[in-house]
């Protein structure tokens, strides 16, 4: 495999699409040994096949807000591989959301849906629609209009959104009322809907409990466990939201949560009642973390920066990409972290990522980590094919087993010599193999 010369390609295809282009670099860079090995991949064509999307769509989304003004914004969904099964990925609303942001994400996802071992392709949409100040018809009346341009294009056996970046539950729900009135059929074509109208138990915290368990399967590796460890979690979503439930719960202590303008550093560690606090402070959709500090006068807030400055055992990054840079990742290794599981899509930068594997920390890639959402998601299809739904604890029960046979699957893969284990090279190896053969038994499409 040639790399420089399918990554000059590409980025002369895709100029300028930098998050896309650093996600499918660090991917086919830990897959060289791989592909020289297995010659019927380069015969074929399979890396060039896989990295671009299958096909990409565009629209535009005209709605109307409270005062009756006009808005236009843009639409997308990527549907980048099906090999293995039909495209599966979130929807993000977010002013940020671009193409590069989604083919990444999307690209990010191929491998994140085989590592469940379910049969699921790769996909990615959304908009750079922002929901935050908007009213509940606003917020409707936006995703009625996004979904008269997107329910064609998708279905139980062809794509199945989800939610991700600004799209919850009130949107997913939204989303799929106008589905089910223009499609006519009440199936599970979107995943994160409502427990009562066929959603699955856990799946708003299914993120961040799976991040934990795969930190979890990182340290039993060195006999220890998340009793008495100090954790860091940056953001205040869905994902940091369930990885703060569980953390807590297998006995380790969380220090920290962030927002858009900056950190709380809480030393007595989050409990049930800050969590309900800060669920509170997030649903009144205010995008800080400060009053945290008014309410619980032992943490401090930090303005303007990220939260892995402090001292912690384990870093759980749960914001977005690329918010933890190499002095960020020195800083966290100088001040004695052991592990770095990802429950963000690509928080940390390549040069991050460098500083963890030369120090031999345990650091589990977002592909591998944050599978867990799509994990119940998929288990939520399964419950709407059969037409029952699972108890919580049979749906915990299931993540637990995936979150630790995709562990497993990257020690097969990326175990070195000297039994250090390459949890991205492991997890891009895995990831890539069963999406390879599948694309070799089914030809050139």
């Amino acid at each position: 495999m040639q790399l420089e010369k399918i990554m000059a390609d590409l980025e002369k295809k895709n100029p300028g699409e930098v998050e896309y282009l650093q996600a499918v670099h660090e991917v086919l860079e830990s897959l060289e040994d791989t592909v020289s090995e297995n010659p019927q991949f380069e015969e074929a064509g399979i890396i060039e096949r896989l990295i671009d999307p299958d096909r990409v769509l565009t629209f535009k989304v005209s709605w109307v807000d409270d005062n009756n003004k006009v808005h236009v914004n843009r639409g997308f969904r990527v549907q980048f591989n099906n090999a293995i099964g039909p495209y599966k990925g979130g929807l993000r609303f977010h002013p940020s959301v671009n193409l590069s942001i989604l083919k990444f994400l999307g690209f990010e996802q191929i491998f994140k849906n085989s590592l469940t071992t379910l049969p699921l392709g790769g996909g990615k949409g959304g908009s750079d629609f922002n929901p935050k100040g908007k009213s509940d018809n606003e917020i409707m009346r936006f995703c009625q209009a996004y979904m008269l341009e997107l329910w064609k294009l998708i279905g139980p056996d062809t794509d199945i959104p989800a939610g991700d970046i600004g799209v919850g539950g009130r949107e997913i729900g939204f989303l799929y009322g106008m589905y089910k009135k223009l499609a006519r059929e009440h199936v599970g074509t979107l995943t994160g809907k409502g427990v009562n109208w066929g959603g699955s138990l856990i799946r708003p915290e299914a993120t961040g409990f799976g991040v934990t368990y795969f930190a979890q399967e990182m340290l039993k590796t060195k006999g220890e466990t998340f009793e008495g460890k100090v954790v860091g979690l940056s953001g205040f979503g869905n994902v940091a939201w369930g990885a703060a439930q569980k953390v807590t719960e297998l006995g380790g202590k969380v220090v920290t949560i962030s927002g858009p303008d900056g950190y709380i550093y809480d030393p007595d560690g989050l409990d049930d009642e800050k969590i309900d606090f800060l669920l509170e402070l997030r649903a009144s959709n205010q995008d800080i973390v400060k009053p945290y500090s008014y309410e619980f006068t032992n943490a401090k807030f930090v303005e303007g920066k990220h939260p892995w400055e402090v001292k912690m055992d384990i870093a759980i990054p749960c914001a977005t990409q690329n918010e933890l840079n190499k002095e960020d990742a020195e800083t966290l290794v100088k001040n004695g972290v052991s592990c770095v599981s990802e429950g963000a899509n690509m928080p940390c930068t390549p040069e991050a990522i460098d500083v963890f594997m030369e120090n031999k920390i345990l650091y589990g890639p977002g592909k591998a980590a944050n599978a867990g959402g799509v994990a119940v998601s998929g288990l939520e299809m399964t419950q709407n094919s059969m037409k029952l739904g699972w108890s919580r604890e049979e749906v915990d029960a299931r993540l637990q087993q995936i979150m630790s046979d995709i562990h497993t699957a990257c020690v097969e893969n990326g175990t070195e010599e000297d039994g250090f284990v390459n949890y991205p090279k492991g997890a891009n190896v895995a990831g890539f193999l069963k999406v390879a053969n599948a694309m070799l038994d089914q030809g050139v499409v």
